[in-house]
């Protein structure tokens, strides 16, 4: 038995918590699609930072720091990288309002399935990504 890495625990828990996104959806919980792509985003972007050697920040938005260790990721999720900031730039943005909400903004009533369609689309951009670059047992 082999010992998983941090980078690779991150990339499992991205992976899993990424299959209740359709159930939310079809559940019409869209503002917790959005939070819950939010967190895998975030899950995935850590691994992918921590399988090249760099500690992530402790917040939630680390799209910056790929871009900054961008020289440090393969070719194949380089290219990407600026999506992949986007992505977690816009999720965050999301983040507390699409749990919380305000007096002023009521989360399951101001977003919809738009919103929580590209929230699924882009957390599984993201894991696939991650995927690239952080190997699994499993990927054998």
């Amino acid at each position: 038995m082999t010992n998983k890495t941090l980078a690779q625990s991150y990339r499992v828990k991205a992976e899993k918590r990424l299959k209740i996104l359709p159930i939310l959806f079809q559940e019409r919980a869209y503002s917790d699609v959005v939070r819950e792509a939010q967190e895998i985003v975030e899950l995935a972007l850590k691994g992918m930072l921590r399988q090249v050697g760099i500690e992530p920040p402790k917040w939630h938005d680390v799209g910056g720091t790929l871009v900054e260790f961008s020289d440090r990721l393969p070719e194949s999720v380089r290219q990407d990288v600026g999506r992949l900031a986007e992505i977690s730039r816009w999720l965050r943005k999301e983040r507390e309002f699409s749990f919380y909400g305000d007096v002023d903004f009521i989360p399951t009533d101001e977003y919809g399935p738009d919103d929580a369609s590209r929230a699924m689309a882009d957390a599984r951009f993201v894991c696939e990504a991650a995927a690239r670059m952080i190997p699994l047992e499993s990927d054998a």
